[in-house]
């Protein structure tokens, strides 16, 4: 791919990507957010743009703040892989992929610098100005694909995007609150409720009834996004309520 204008005011930039085909369908309608998991930002740079990679995402944003595009928004970007959410499956053909910088849990997992925080915020808000995106299809990378994917990861301080307007998120329900607990390799109706409301939000997990390695997965995943102050894939009292709450108030939810 040649030079091509930014879509956004704040990239520095332009490193154009040769990994990227057309969009099947309309207009983006998701952010997927991702760590680069590499050990440095000018590595993972140079991978996104090499053919032989065949992977991309539209933006990198590094420690810093800098902000540079790969791929066009109107053109399908590889980040997403094989993954689903909400029954789709193309989620690279919905999707505006942003890779923040971080070594990731690899190579030493590291807390996000506010001023790249900053950048990945502001990114957003021109990519919601142009798409008017919901706020629950603001997810993570291990949101769509959890049992491949953990970036990016419970450190990412999902509470100051949604201060700014950014991303569907409630504050988690106290760790210590009292009731049941359902674990991994249990069977009966409330793992079926569980994996019921999970599903409902948009995770890729049946109704079995049996709390089975995809379902532990998820439940991670979804801890990683909304619960991290304990990433551990069971289903405890706070997992669960916060899971309730969310599943509530989520955009164009009809009592």
């Amino acid at each position: 791919m040649s030079a091509f204008q930014p879509d956004s005011f704040i990239v520095a930039d332009v490193v154009p990507s040769p990994n990227y085909d057309e969009r099947k369908g309309g207009a983006p309608d998701m952010i997927l957010l991702h760590y680069t998991g590499m050990q440095t930002g000018e590595g993972a740079l140079e991978r996104l743009t090499e053919a032989d990679s065949k992977v991309s995402a539209h933006y990198v944003v590094f420690e810093n703040g800098r902000v540079v595009q790969c791929v066009p928004e109107a053109s399908r970007a590889w980040h997403a892989g094989v993954s689903s959410w909400a029954g789709e499956t193309d989620i690279n053909s919905r999707s505006i992929g942003i890779e923040v910088v971080n070594p990731g849990h690899e190579f030493g997992y590291q807390n996000f610098p506010l001023r790249q925080i900053a950048a990945v915020i502001s990114l957003c808000k021109s990519i919601l100005t142009r798409y008017g995106i919901s706020p629950d299809r603001v997810l993570a990378h291990s949101d769509v694909a959890p049992s491949r994917k953990q970036d990016p990861g419970e450190k990412f301080p999902w509470e100051l995007l949604s201060e700014s307007g950014i991303g569907h998120w409630v504050r988690a329900a106290p760790l210590t609150m009292d009731g049941v607990k359902l674990h991994p390799g249990d069977r009966g109706d409330a793992v079926t409720r569980l994996q019921r409301m999970l599903a409902a939000y948009g995770y890729g997990v049946e109704e079995t009834g049996i709390y089975d390695d995809l379902t532990r997965d998820v439940v991670i995943a979804f801890q990683r996004h909304f619960r991290q102050a304990r990433v551990d894939g069971i289903a405890d009292p706070s997992t669960q309520m916060t899971l309730r709450i969310l599943t509530d108030t989520r955009a164009g939810k009809r009592a």
